[in-house]
């Protein structure tokens, strides 16, 4: 596919459009996409031409955007947007890894939520994905030893996105925070590649435990909203957590728990398993038919 061709679809496509191999080489393409998409707009709705310029349209790369966005978002009266703006732009162009995060996240974005219509809405408007971002900043901090600065950024994301992730929290890439508001993420919780996560859910500790005390999210694992796991409990590959859910001990992978406490659809000893990566597939609802205590 042409680096300035713009993809056109209503809805998120099963598969992500083909592109070259290297970080670099996706970034410029999501990138051309971002301005291609910013270009459109700001033709179509003049009111917004001035914040697509600044925001987007005016600079070189997706750092240099993303840098700027942030910077505006989190700055304050003594945390200026000059200073977060050079913080995370240096921390973007350095590292590789965290750069290809980002691309990656706004794949999961716009391929996993229908609501998303375009690479820069996500870019612009998520929260979840600004503060997801914002947090890989922070946790570079923090594996720095520049803790006091890492903890003040969290504090101002956790002001202005509603989102509590420490910056101690490892998270992987292809990340999808949807609508995220109350989000927490304790200090020693991991979250593996692929994995989404719906508004409210928290990963917490179970009380005033220190060391490792926060739950581990395997890859392609999916929340649903309102759930809350405690402890250091693992959450196994490609499984999946229903919305409301309170989970204390481990779910094994490729199962479904739902229900407070949790159990396993299917029966403990011989839980349903399904195929597919429901991080990915945002399937929600398919167990409800093997579920026999749903009642209306």
């Amino acid at each position: 596919m042409p680096a300035g061709e713009l993809i056109s679809y209503t809805t998120a496509p099963s598969t992500p459009p083909l592109v070259s191999e290297s970080v670099e080489d996706e970034s410029s393409w999501v990138w051309s996409q971002i301005k291609a998409e910013a270009r459109r707009d700001a033709e179509s709705e003049p009111a917004l031409a001035s914040y697509l310029y600044s925001t987007i349209l005016s600079h070189s790369s997706l750092e240099r955007s993303l840098s700027f966005h942030l910077g505006n978002k989190l700055c304050s009266s003594t945390l200026l947007s000059t200073l977060l703006y050079d913080l995370f732009l240096h921390t973007f162009s350095s590292d590789a890894s965290i750069r290809s995060a980002t691309v990656a996240d706004l794949r999961a974005a716009r391929l996993r939520d229908p609501a998303c219509i375009s690479f820069s809405h996500c870019l612009l408007n998520y929260k979840g994905f600004l503060a997801c971002q914002a947090h890989r900043v922070a946790h570079k901090l923090w594996t720095q030893d520049r803790r006091p600065l890492a903890l003040a950024l969290h504090s101002r994301v956790a002001d202005v996105f509603a989102v509590d992730i420490h910056p101690a929290a490892k998270i992987g890439k292809g990340i999808l925070f949807d609508h995220a508001t109350g989000v927490v993420v304790g200090e020693t919780a991991v979250i593996g590649n692929n994995v989404s996560i719906l508004h409210h859910v928290t990963l917490g500790g179970t009380g005033k435990m220190g060391g490792d005390r926060h739950p581990k999210i395997g890859d392609g694992v999916l929340i649903g909203a309102g759930a809350t796991i405690l402890g250091n409990v693992r959450i196994g590959e490609g499984a999946k957590v229903g919305a409301g859910s309170v989970v204390l001990i481990d779910v094994p992978p490729r199962t479904t728990a739902v229900g407070n406490p949790a159990r396993l659809v299917g029966g403990k000893e011989k839980p349903s398993r399904h195929e597919d990566v429901p991080g990915e597939s945002m399937d929600h609802t398919s167990f409800i038919s093997e579920w026999s205590d749903y009642i209306i």
